[in-house]
């Protein structure tokens, strides 16, 4: 049987972000814009189920890039049994992140077939699905998505950085329009590879660019993806 595809746009927003740079370890310095990992992640924390695999196929950047600087104390420590004398371990560490970011996503709500899942992980087969019809799910996430619900809190790359979000009706809403500014973004992070490795998945990458404010995402098993 063929399936289609949906496609689900939301507009998420907050006061903070960072999208860490993997290359820079000693200190947190974010992306200019968020990853498409890290929107994913939004996707997955409305809805997510082992019948489905959320596809971002493009960002767009509705607020203008701005950053902030914020220098605060860390544990240079791992809690283990013996006792850790914060004084001692205490250490200053800067975090360089974006501002007052708003974005619009698009994604496809990918649906797995249940073979294709038992070929690729004996986890899935804990969820049984009788109803092999991907359009329940497009629903599923439709409903939560439109009533602002979520199984755990979104946020914009680090935990501290909580996301707001909402649900784009592409019939009736006026869209906002992204930012007038083209970019060349770099390599940028695109996300884990789960499929070549569950429990220890590698980072791959892509080449990013920001035409007026609209970065495309390619497919996962595009050219245009580093491993």
């Amino acid at each position: 049987m063929e399936y289609t595809d949906k496609e689900f746009c939301l507009e998420v927003w907050g006061p903070m972000a960072c999208f860490t740079r993997p290359e820079l370890k000693v200190e947190r310095v974010s992306y200019d814009v968020i990853t498409p990992s890290a929107a994913r992640a939004i996707f997955e924390a409305i809805f997510w189920k082992p019948a489905i695999h959320w596809q971002v196929t493009k960002i767009e950047v509705l607020n203008p890039i701005k950053w902030n600087s914020v220098r605060r104390n860390e544990v240079g420590a791992v809690a283990s049994k013996n006792p850790i004398f914060i004084e001692e371990k205490r250490q200053q560490k800067n975090t360089l992140l974006l501002k007052d970011v708003r974005y619009r996503i698009w994604a496809k709500l990918e649906f797995i077939p249940k073979r294709k899942r038992a070929a690729q992980t004996d986890l899935f087969d804990n969820e049984e699905h009788n109803d092999e019809n991907p359009a329940k799910y497009n629903a599923m996430f439709e409903r939560r998505a439109s009533k602002g619900q979520c199984f755990t809190q979104p946020y914009l790359g680090t935990r501290e950085c909580s996301a707001s979000f909402r649900l784009v009706n592409l019939e009736t809403d006026v869209l906002d329009s992204p930012i007038a500014e083209n970019r060349d973004l770099g390599i940028m992070l695109y996300d884990m590879d789960f499929e070549s490795n569950l429990k220890n998945p590698p980072a791959i990458f892509y080449r990013a660019r920001m035409e007026n404010g609209i970065i495309i995402v390619p497919p996962k098993d595009s050219e245009e993806i580093l491993r």
